[in-house]
């Protein structure tokens, strides 16, 4: 896996990710980014840093229609703004971000779990930007790309592939969420679902480009 993650960081350098001001901020854009670009969210984000400040008192005073039109650039907004609602409900009962954080990784990652609308890439990306704490986002960046690969077979479930990426590369937050990163940010440029395989600093070690050479040109 650090043989992957060595000629991505030579290629990319240092990236910031994820782009927030706060863990407050960390979990709304967790729950936006489902199903849509960044850039969509950035623009929902906008609307709201507009009309409120960002805590969870906040957000659940604005009507539910009128925060469903704040996050319509996000897409499903309707959905996004009832998760959103369940989520800072679910906070505010718990006693905010300061008693969450107290809270060890577990346990914390199944609270997050059992509120509606939080699956476990958004819990991870959660923890992992909002909470410091050490879990990789496997997300679809990350399965595909492994794949393409031969570093996992493809059918690996959610957890399973987290728990082998997080033994690959231990428990450091800075690791995790470089590696994160880098793949994101590799993944939208070149591994796509139709891959641009032309720059490619990995294409010489990937089976997908190996059997199909004029792949992305």
């Amino acid at each position: 896996m650090r043989g992957v993650l060595e000629p991505l960081q030579a290629h990319w350098g240092e990236l910031s990710w994820w782009p927030a001001e706060s863990p407050f901020e960390v979990m709304i854009g967790a729950v936006l980014t489902q199903n849509t670009a960044w850039r969509n969210v950035e623009r929902a984000l906008e609307a709201l840093r507009a009309r409120i400040s960002f805590d969870e008192a906040a957000l659940l005073a604005v009507p539910p229609e009128e925060l469903a039109e704040l996050l319509r650039p996000a897409g499903y907004y309707r959905l996004k703004a009832e998760r959103l609602r369940a989520l800072c409900a679910a906070s505010q009962a718990a006693g905010g971000w300061r008693t969450l954080s107290a809270l060890d990784t577990d346990t914390l990652r199944h609270w997050l779990l059992a509120i509606k609308g939080v699956g476990p890439e958004t819990a991870d990306d959660i923890l992992l930007y909002g909470f410091e704490r050490p879990v990789f986002v496997a997300d679809a960046y990350a399965r595909r790309l492994l794949g393409r690969l031969g570093l996992i077979g493809g059918r690996e479930g959610y957890e399973d592939l987290r728990a082998l990426v997080e033994r690959a590369l231990g428990r450091e937050v800075a690791t995790l969420k470089r590696a994160h990163a880098l793949i994101v940010e590799h993944g939208k440029a070149h591994c796509r679902a139709r891959p641009r395989c032309t720059g490619c600093v990995l294409r010489a070690r990937c089976t997908f480009a190996a059997e199909a050479p004029g792949a992305g040109l």
